[in-house]
């Protein structure tokens, strides 16, 4: 009995803080409270250690990762560059004007070019019916007469009117196709005059328009250096000044 109470005391007086496990294989030491509280962090405050050296190593100046934000243009000092309208113009109709910002002559330059298209495909049909009417009515097959679709109810073509027949689809042929070729050359125009408006208008977009542009006009003395006599060699006149 003496000798388990003295084996008690001596366990008593040792480290309280060193435990020796069941295990013989691992022994966990746990020195202080705050080595325990460290041991046992949650992971959330791990995760957040990780997060902020990442960060860290992002922004060192060392780092090959460089984050760079994309500065927005500021339409408001932007100005379009020629060559590029130019170029826009050509591939595409209205495409100078959509990159100078121009968006009220999109209406003009697209009705005018379907107007054209209109124009020149209605001459071309005219201008093939009345050209097989002249064909089917100069030849002497009766069985051809496309003809007969111009003429009015009741009307006969025989040899009495044959000749101003003939002469009226010639006239007719002729006036269409000379109005097919007039339209496809305006949308050829207009497409001409798009390309040209694009360009100036990219041109002039830094030109001076503000209220400063003003003409001056004012009396001045004009010297002539061909005259000796200095009485004659000058006259009054006026001098007209544009700024802009």
């Amino acid at each position: 009995m003496l000798t388990m109470i003295c084996s008690l005391s001596c366990l008593a007086q040792t480290d309280s803080t060193h435990y020796e496990p069941i295990d013989s294989d691992s022994i966990f030491t746990i020195s202080s409270d705050s080595t325990l509280l460290q041991e046992l962090a949650p992971l959330d405050t791990i995760a957040s250690q990780d997060t902020r050296q990442l960060d860290l190593k992002l922004q060192a100046p060392d780092s090959t990762v460089t984050l760079k934000k994309k500065q927005k243009r500021d339409w408001a000092t932007w100005t379009p560059s020629p060559q590029r309208a130019l170029w826009l113009a050509l591939v595409i109709p209205g495409g100078g004007q959509i990159y100078n910002r121009k968006y009220w002559k999109l209406p003009i330059i697209y009705g005018g070019m379907m107007g054209c298209i209109y124009a020149l495909t209605w001459n071309n049909t005219m201008y093939k019916d009345y050209s097989q009417a002249f064909i089917d009515i100069s030849d002497d097959d009766p069985t051809t007469a496309s003809y007969t679709k111009f003429m009015h109810l009741g009307r006969v073509i025989d040899d009495t009117n044959i000749n101003r027949y003939t002469n009226l689809f010639k006239k007719r042929k002729d006036k269409y196709r000379r109005w097919r070729d007039l339209s496809f050359f305006v949308m050829v125009g207009v497409y001409a005059l798009s390309v040209i408006d694009a360009y100036v208008d990219a041109e002039l977009s830094v030109f001076d328009i503000s209220r400063d542009l003003s003409l001056k006009v004012h009396p001045t003395v004009i010297g002539n250096p061909t005259v000796n006599n200095p009485i004659y060699a000058s006259s009054l006149g006026l001098n007209c000044q544009l700024n802009f």
